[in-house]
């Protein structure tokens, strides 16, 4: 605004300094009109004769010549013409200040237009900042009224606590006392810790759960990079800070440990117990009340599986379903299905009624060549190096195959000895010395082959597997006798070549028998760039064999070892355990509306804890839908319908609606759902009492000095 005023000040002194330099030009002008006027004064000689004949009009003939011949001068304008053109040229200048006055007044109006659209706007912004600032004084004085609220809840909820408060600083203050590093953590902020803790690793493994769940990418600190939704690999890889998380990070992994399967459901199921308990806790129910809750419902649940399981024959199909279900959780479904024969297979071929099966003896071998769906299981032996002679055979049919463990390559002595000669025959007779004993060696093994491939085993071939070191000489040797000879072998294929093929290694070439042999129906070498790979198949009765993973890159390759790892497990606890249980968070539904009905035969205020225990059971379900892309609460609903019903219902993740696991074959392992429930229940009960942490920070070991 004052610049406004400011700007019609200058504008009205302007139009004044105007007016005065128009007044002054029309002036000017007058007064330049009065100077240009002529003057008319005419000078007569003084003479004696009258003024008659002076002005007489007739003259004299006596007159001068110069008077007659001069020329006649134009008539001047009279008084009246000068006084008409002086008045003709005021009115010019006049109109022309008129014109320009005119014009004048009209860029003032303009301008002050102008200004006043301007003063208008202004006038309108101004209202608009008033409305807001009511608006903001508005909700301002509202959070104001709100923030006393809030402050008048908080007091009234600490003085409750105060009793406690003041017996947990007197316990942090002896601790204190005793070490001035530590660092505590009292009941509530204990709890709340916890709690957080358990529900942030439950989210961070949540979207990895079932067939539909999502990959993580794991990156260390040199860079390399691992895909994989395998939760005991994503716990034991991912660097854990809080305690907390830690505990339930290494509990959740020693159940892969016990059992193969089962970690991400229970890291859900302790994040879940914990979510649940803490809506009672802040209504004021207390921890331990919980925890005996969840006592009741653990042993109810347990009980529950023992009725639940299905005890049906396991036979080559029941196998093959469970396998299935196992690997479709770990990789996609085409690669699953193509590792499920395999890894059936292997497991059936080492399971003797009666003896325990031993996985170590199913030999992993990984081979980065082409597609992953070409993954196949070997009955025999993959060796990852090949013969080292260029003239060995490359691939034997019908084959005996003999393990050693003699050193076939000469060895200098343990003793520092020294031989001198005076001659080249000297020489010579010291090297060959030096030779005879490991040529004889070789000699007495080209002996046995040429005995023992003889007459009707004539044609086969022969195979020689040290694991010890073979000299160039000696394979040399044995190339010339059409002997494939493969030098230091690892331990454990020498302990697997045995179980496989048969045989019994030797420990001396000396009276080796034909008993001591093994049997193989196809040996040969496959080269990948620099790396050999040597093929031990048809074997008569394998108790070992090899299941070879391809893959175009190392990440695929270990995604799918991870995967043969929990399939190869989950077969075994079938094996073992003869029972196997509906998948598809079947048995979470039915336990969850069992422990419902249980609730009610419990007494006291331990029947919440039971209902939170019941409540906590569904997270499996609701995470398989979510990850599915469906409605967790439209999946829960109908799932609960259908089982009122009297029906074992799950989650089928193609549609969202319920299916029948049995008939479409989807099963999980007994001992896999006991270990979790009682795991899941013990961990969250401990972590619920759990009512202060105390971090104790080290001491220095420099005592306090004396003087001090």
């Amino acid at each position: 605004m004052d610049s406004l005023l400011a700007q019609q000040k200058a504008q009205q002194k302007a139009q004044q300094k105007a007016q005065q330099e128009t007044q002054q030009e029309i002036q000017q002008d007058s007064l330049m009109a009065l100077l240009s006027l002529p003057l008319d004064f005419t000078v007569q000689p003084l003479s004696a004769s009258s003024p008659s004949e002076a002005s007489s009009p007739s003259s004299s003939p006596s007159s001068s010549p110069a008077t007659l011949g001069q020329k006649r001068k134009p008539p001047q304008a009279t008084k009246e013409q000068r006084a008409r053109d002086r008045v003709l040229r005021n009115r010019a200048a006049a109109q022309e200040s008129r014109d320009k006055k005119r014009r004048y007044v009209a860029s003032l109006e303009s301008a002050m237009d102008q200004l006043q659209q301007e003063n208008q706007t202004v006038h309108i912004h101004n209202h608009h900042l008033e409305t807001e600032n009511s608006l903001l004084t508005t909700q301002l004085e509202l959070v104001r009224r709100q923030l006393k609220d809030l402050q008048a809840h908080v007091a009234a909820s600490s003085h409750s606590f105060c009793d406690s408060a003041r017996i947990a600083l007197r316990a942090s203050s002896a601790l204190k006392l005793v070490n001035p590093n530590s660092d505590v953590a009292r009941r509530g902020q204990a709890l709340q810790l916890n709690i957080t803790a358990a529900i942030g690793l439950q989210e961070v493994l949540r979207s990895n759960l079932g067939p539909r769940g999502t990959i993580k990418m794991l990156v260390d600190g040199a860079g390399a990079i691992k895909l994989t939704k395998d939760g005991k690999v994503l716990l034991t890889e991912m660097q854990i800070q809080h305690p907390t998380a830690a505990m339930i990070a290494k509990a959740a992994a020693a159940q892969d440990e016990i059992t193969g399967d089962g970690t991400t459901s229970i890291v859900l199921l302790v994040g879940e117990l914990l979510k649940q308990a803490e809506r009672y806790i802040s209504e004021g129910l207390h921890p331990r009340v919980i925890t005996e809750g969840y006592d009741a419902a653990k042993k109810e649940a347990l009980r529950f599986l023992e009725d639940f399981k299905s005890t049906q024959p396991v036979d080559h199909e029941l196998l093959v379903s469970v396998a299935r279900t196992s690997l479709r959780t770990k990789v996609h479904r085409a690669l699953a299905d193509t590792l499920t024969e395999a890894v059936v297979d292997s497991v059936l071929t080492l399971h003797r009624e009666g003896e325990p099966i031993d996985l170590h003896m199913v030999e992993i071998m990984k081979m980065q060549h082409r597609s992953e769906s070409e993954s196949r299981l070997v009955r025999g032996l993959v060796m990852d190096h090949g013969a080292r002679h260029p003239d060995m055979p490359k691939r034997l049919q019908n084959c005996f195959i003999l393990t050693l463990n003699v050193s076939l390559e000469y060895e200098k002595s343990e003793v520092n000895s020294g031989f001198f000669y005076s001659s080249p025959e000297q020489r010579e007779k010291l090297v060959e010395s030096e030779r005879k004993h490991v040529d004889d060696k070789v000699r007495k093994l080209i002996e046995f082959k040429n005995t023992v491939c003889s007459g009707e085993n004539a044609g086969r071939g022969f195979v020689i597997i040290n694991q010890k070191g073979i000299d160039p000489l000696a394979l040399d040797m044995l190339a010339k006798s059409n002997i494939l000879g493969l030098r230091r072998a690892k331990r454990r294929n020498m302990e697997r070549l045995q179980l496989a093929c048969g045989g019994i290694a030797q420990n001396s070439v000396e009276e080796l028998t034909e008993d001591v042999l093994g049997y193989a129906g196809l040996v040969y070498e496959q080269v990948l760039g620099e790396e050999k790979f040597t093929f031990v198949e048809d074997v008569k009765d394998p108790y070992s064999v090899t299941i070879l993973i391809k893959g175009p890159n190392q990440h695929t390759i270990a995604q799918i070892n991870d995967a043969v790892r929990d399939g190869l497990r989950a077969v075994k606890n079938s094996i073992e355990d003869k029972a196997v249980v509906a998948g598809g968070g079947a048995f979470e539904v039915a336990c969850a509306q069992h422990l419902v009905e249980f609730k009610k035969s419990v007494k006291g205020r331990a029947k919440m804890g039971v209902q939170a225990f019941a409540d906590a059971l569904l997270v499996i379900p609701k995470v398989l839908a979510q990850n599915a892309g469906f409605d967790a609460q439209d999946v829960i609903v109908a799932l609960q319908e259908e089982h009122a019903e009297g029906h074992v219902v799950g989650v089928d993740l193609k549609t969202g609606e319920t299916m029948d696991p049995q008939l479409e074959g989807i099963w999980s392992n007994y001992r896999v759902h006991r270990h979790m429930l009682h795991s899941c229940a013990v961990i969250a009960s401990n972590l619920l009492l759990v009512d202060e942490m105390m971090r104790a920070g080290r001491t220095s070991l420099k005592g306090p000095q004396l003087g001090e």
